[in-house]
């Protein structure tokens, strides 16, 4: 199970590095956008381009922001030790799908098995925190037992 929760981190993390990259080069090509605008001779055409760049730059820094929150909070699960209950960092298999609580990664193919990486703020997320082999929920209008907690 730790080699599974291992394979899995190291996709989240893989994923996340991803996002980061993305808006780092998506922030640098909308600064470098603004930058190369001269203004023309229609004023109003070019506070109005300026603004729409202005808010692509913004766009992107929070997408950025999130990544990086996102890398802390994976870096926090680094060596989490086993736990009866579900909290971050747990793998849990449950009759109804296995989620590794983390970061909102989606899902993740590993060894012939689906894994849906979730945040513990996410909506089932809340469900799973705290509950043990055997304990039962419903999401979506399923039924979900926890099957075993890794």
């Amino acid at each position: 199970m730790e080699n599974i929760k291992s394979h899995l981190y190291q996709l989240c993390l893989n994923f996340i590095e991803t996002r980061v990259q993305t808006a780092e080069i998506a922030l640098k090509q909308a600064r470098e956008a603004c930058n190369d605008d001269t203004k023309s001779s229609a004023g109003d055409k070019y506070e109005t381009s300026r603004e729409m760049m202005q808010q692509d730059i913004d766009r992107n820094k929070r997408l950025l922001i999130d990544a990086e929150e996102n890398q802390k909070v994976l870096n926090s699960l680094k060596d989490t030790s086993f736990s009866e209950t579900a909290r971050n960092g747990s793998l849990v298999y449950t009759n109804n799908g296995n989620f590794y609580l983390s970061i909102s990664a989606g899902q993740l193919h590993l060894a012939k098995e689906i894994f849906f990486a979730i945040s513990a703020v996410s909506p089932i997320g809340k469900l799973l925190l705290g509950k043990k082999k055997g304990d039962q929920f419903d999401f979506n209008g399923k039924k979900y037992q926890i099957k075993e907690i890794a």
